[in-house]
C-alpha cells in the first residue's frame, strides 16, 4: 500500500515535469522536422553539379566519395544515388562481414530503412522479427515489449547476421548505374588549403590511386583510421563482448530476446536466424580472460553457465566446446566531437559509438543517413566547400534526438546491468526493474525510447526524474529515518554520477536547447557565388 502511495505521488510529479518536457520536445521536433521536410521536398537537379577544373584522374566524374560500405555507407550510397548523385564508394573488404555486433535493428531503425526504400534488404536473409526483451533477475522476470500497437504488423525490430544484411545493402547500392563500388583501402584524405579534395587509396593489387570529389563522406566504422583528421576522438572501452552462437535450442518467448542480470557478467541472448541464437557476455575490460590459453572457456563454464536459462544450458556448453566459436569484440564508447572540415563529413561509428549491449548502432546510423540525405537534396552545387561545410554543420544538431537518446540509454544501461557487489549499484538495478514492472506510462515510455520510436532527450530526462522519485521513495519506506535518508542521498548520487557525464559528453545545449544552436537554422546555400562564410 505504501509503495503504491509513493508511486502515485511520483506519478503526479513526474507527469507535471513530463508535460513541460514533452511540450518543449514537440516544439523542437516540429521545427527540426519542418526544416528537413522543406529541404527534402526540393527537387534535386539532374545536371552535372561538379566543378570540373583540374586534370587529375576522377575530377568531374564523381559528386560524392563514400569511404566504407557498411550499414551507413551502403545505405547512404543508395539514397544519394537514387537522388541522382554520382557516388563512388570505396570499401576495404567486399567479402561478407563476419561480426558479432550490428545484428539488431530497432523498430525505429526499421522505419528509417523503409524511408530509404531499403526494407527489402532484410528479406531472404532469415532475419527474425524482434518484439522486445525479457529481463531475468533473482528468479523474477520483467517483460519489456516494444510499443507497436499503433503500427502495421510488419513494423517491428529485426535481428539477423550482420554480414548478410550488409551484403544486401551493398548489392542494392551497386545496382544503381551512378553508384560505383570498389574494393580498396583509403590511406589518407587529400587536402589543399584546408579543403578535402578526395582520397588516396590502395586497390586490391596494392596500386596507390587517387579519387576526387567535391564532398567526401567518411563512414569506415569503429576501427576508422581517418577519424583523427575530422574529429577529436576520445574512445573508451569499458568492457568486452564475448560472443557465442547457440544452436538446437529456443528462447523462452518467441521473437523476444533475453537479458540475464547476474554477477559477474550480464548475458544477452537473441535470435540471429531461425536456427541460431546469439549469446553475448559482457565482461569488464580489466577482467577479460584469454581465449588462446583456455581461460575464457573456463570462465564461461564456471562463472557464466550457472546463470544461463536451464533450457539453453546444454547448447551453451556445446557452443563453448565448438572450435573457433568464442569471439571477442571491444565495446567502444565515443561521443561525437567533430570539427568542421570543408569538403568532408564524418558519420556512423567513425563519428560516434555507444556500448553495443543494447544494439542501437544500426538504428542511429540509418537515422543519420535519412537526415544527411534530406540536407543534401536541395544542394545544386557542391563545389563551394566552405559554404557546404557550414550548412552541413546543422547535421550534428539534427541527429541529436535519436543519437543522444540511444547513446545515453546504451551506456547507462550497461553500467546498471553490470551492477557489482556495490549495494548502491545493486539498488539502482532493482529500482530500474521495479520501475519497468509498474507498467503504464512508465514501462511504455521507457520501451518507446529503447525501440527508437521515441528518440527524445527530454523524454529521457523525464524518465530519469521518475525513476529517481520511485527509487528514493522505495528507500524511505515505511518511515524516513536518518539511515534511509542517507541511502536515498547515495542513490541519487550514484544515479547522477552515471547519467550526467554522458549527458555532458553528448552536449547539453544540443540535446535540450537545440533552438539556441546557430547551426540549427542554417538554410541551403542558393548558389556557389555566395560569399565565403569565412570572410
Amino acid at each position: 500500500m505504501a509503495e503504491q502511495y509513493i508511486v502515485g505521488v511520483g506519478a503526479v510529479i513526474a507527469s507535471l515535469l513530463g508535460f513541460l518536457f514533452l511540450y518543449c520536445n514537440s516544439l523542437i521536433r516540429f521545427r527540426g522536422l519542418s526544416k528537413l521536410k522543406r529541404a527534402a521536398s526540393m527537387e534535386f537537379p539532374k545536371g552535372n553539379s561538379v566543378n570540373k577544373t583540374g586534370n587529375s584522374e576522377g575530377v568531374g566524374t564523381t559528386d560524392i566519395i563514400i569511404v566504407g560500405a557498411g550499414v551507413a555507407g551502403a545505405a547512404l550510397a543508395y539514397s544519394l544515388g537514387k537522388d541522382g548523385r554520382r557516388v563512388r564508394m570505396i570499401e576495404r573488404d567486399l567479402n561478407m562481414p563476419n561480426r558479432i555486433v550490428g545484428e539488431l535493428l530497432y523498430p525505429g531503425g526499421y522505419i528509417k530503412l523503409i524511408e530509404l526504400g531499403l526494407e527489402d534488404c532484410v528479406d531472404e536473409i532469415d532475419a527474425q522479427q524482434f518484439l522486445g526483451y525479457t529481463l531475468y533477475k533473482d528468479g523474477k522476470e520483467t517483460l519489456v515489449s516494444y510499443p507497436l500497437e499503433k503500427f502495421q504488423s510488419h513494423i517491428s525490430g529485426r535481428t539477423s547476421h550482420n554480414g548478410r544484411f550488409v551484403q544486401r545493402l551493398r548489392i542494392k547500392a551497386a545496382s544503381l548505374h551512378n553508384v560505383t563500388l570498389e574494393q580498396g583501402t583509403v590511406t589518407s584524405l587529400i587536402e589543399d588549403n584546408g579543403i578535402v579534395k578526395g582520397v588516396h587509396y590502395k586497390n586490391k593489387s596494392g596500386q596507390v590511386l587517387t579519387a576526387y570529389a567535391p564532398l567526401t563522406i567518411v563512414c569506415d566504422g569503429c576501427f576508422s583510421n581517418l577519424r583523427r583528421s575530422l574529429c577529436y576522438p576520445k574512445v573508451d572501452i569499458p568492457s568486452y563482448l564475448v560472443g557465442l552462437t547457440l544452436t538446437n535450442c529456443n528462447l523462452p518467448k518467441k521473437n523476444y530476446g533475453a537479458i540475464i542480470l547476474g554477477h559477474p557478467s550480464p548475458i544477452i541472448l537473441y535470435p540471429v536466424s531461425s536456427t541460431e541464437i546469439r549469446c553475448m557476455v559482457d565482461v569488464p575490460s580489466e577482467k577479460v580472460p584469454s581465449v588462446s590459453n583456455g581461460e575464457m572457456a573456463c570462465y564461461l563454464k564456471t562463472q557464466v553457465a550457472p546463470k544461463v536459462l536451464p533450457e539453453l544450458y546444454n547448447s551453451f556448453m556445446s557452443a563453448i566446446e565448438k572450435k573457433g566459436n568464442i569471439r571477442i569484440m571491444p565495446a567502444k564508447i565515443m561521443a561525437a566531437a567533430p570539427h568542421l572540415t570543408p569538403g568532408a563529413l564524418l558519420i556512423g561509428d567513425a563519428l560516434n559509438m555507444r556500448h553495443a549491449i543494447t544494439g542501437g548502432g544500426m538504428t542511429v546510423a540509418l537515422s543519420d543517413v535519412v537526415i544527411l540525405r534530406d540536407l543534401l537534396r536541395p544542394l545544386h552545387d557542391l563545389s563551394d566547400a566552405f559554404t557546404i561545410s557550414k550548412y552541413l554543420e546543422s547535421f550534428y544538431t539534427l541527429r541529436k534526438p535519436m543519437s543522444s537518446t540511444i547513446n545515453i540509454l546504451a551506456n547507462v544501461l550497461q553500467k546498471v546491468f553490470s551492477a557489482s557487489s556495490n549495494p548502491a549499484m545493486e539498488n539502482l538495478q532493482h529500482t530500474f526493474l521495479g520501475y519497468l514492472r509498474l507498467g503504464g506510462m512508465f514501462s511504455y515510455g521507457a520501451s518507446a525510447m529503447l525501440s527508437g520510436l521515441c528518440p527524445s532527450p527530454l523524454s529521457l530526462a523525464f524518465h530519469f526524474f521518475s525513476i529517481a522519485i520511485y527509487g528514493v521513495g522505495r528507500l524511505l519506506l515505511p518511515f524516513p529515518s536518518p539511515k534511509r535518508l542517507w541511502d536515498g542521498a547515495k542513490f541519487l548520487w550514484v544515479a547522477s554520477s552515471i547519467l550526467l557525464p554522458y549527458i555532458y559528453s553528448e552536449g547539453i545545449r544540443q540535446m535540450f536547447f537545440p533552438l539556441t544552436v546557430p547551426a540549427y537554422y542554417r538554410t541551403p546555400p542558393e548558389n556557389k557565388d555566395k560569399k565565403n562564410f569565412m570572410h
